[in-house]
């Protein structure tokens, strides 16, 4: 999915100014526990899938919906694993924003993860890896996302990750 109309809207009043916006991403392993990333048109890098939430929308549904959208693979959100703001960059249109990340683990539902497939223009790849065998360059927030979701799926007592307060 393009740029979300409300951020359209924003960006015509502050320009490439600095934006605070909350973001989801999901963690998405199927029947053989191999986790769903797409390569990035934006700038070549493997990520997990990820994206905005609408105003009002529901984090875990909005990254049901960008799952959905971005691979066409169906995802049962099972957990939030961290909440963790990310470091302020500017997109390659110079943008400039920090995402407040919300960070879900999910199962791929049957009949979906072998029907991942590119599904829109955020994505030039998609597929699924052992996760001792990532593709690389991953994206920055890439790696401890995995670590908090499979943290989670190894022991789901654990309870989400956060920064804590000094």
């Amino acid at each position: 999915m393009a740029t979300p109309e409300f951020i359209v809207s924003l960006r015509q009043k502050i320009g490439h100014d600095m934006l605070w916006l909350p973001g989801v991403s999901i963690v998405v392993v199927d029947e053989a526990d191999r986790i769903l990333l797409g390569r990035r048109a934006d700038n070549g890098r493997w990520a997990v899938v990820s994206g905005i939430p609408e105003p009002g929308e529901q984090p875990a549904v909005a990254i049901r919906r960008e799952c959905l959208e971005e691979t066409g693979v169906d995802v049962e959100v099972l957990a939030l694993t961290s909440v963790t703001a990310g470091d302020p960059f500017a997109f390659p249109n110079g943008d400039n924003c920090v995402f407040m990340d919300i960070n879900f683990v999910g199962r791929a539902r049957a009949g979906t993860a072998a029907g991942a497939h590119v599904a829109d223009d955020e994505s030039t790849h998609v597929g699924w890896f052992e996760p001792d065998a990532l593709p690389q360059p991953l994206l920055k927030s890439t790696p401890g996302r995995i670590e908090a979701a499979l943290a989670w799926l190894a022991d789901p007592t654990s309870g989400a990750r956060f920064h804590p307060a000094s």
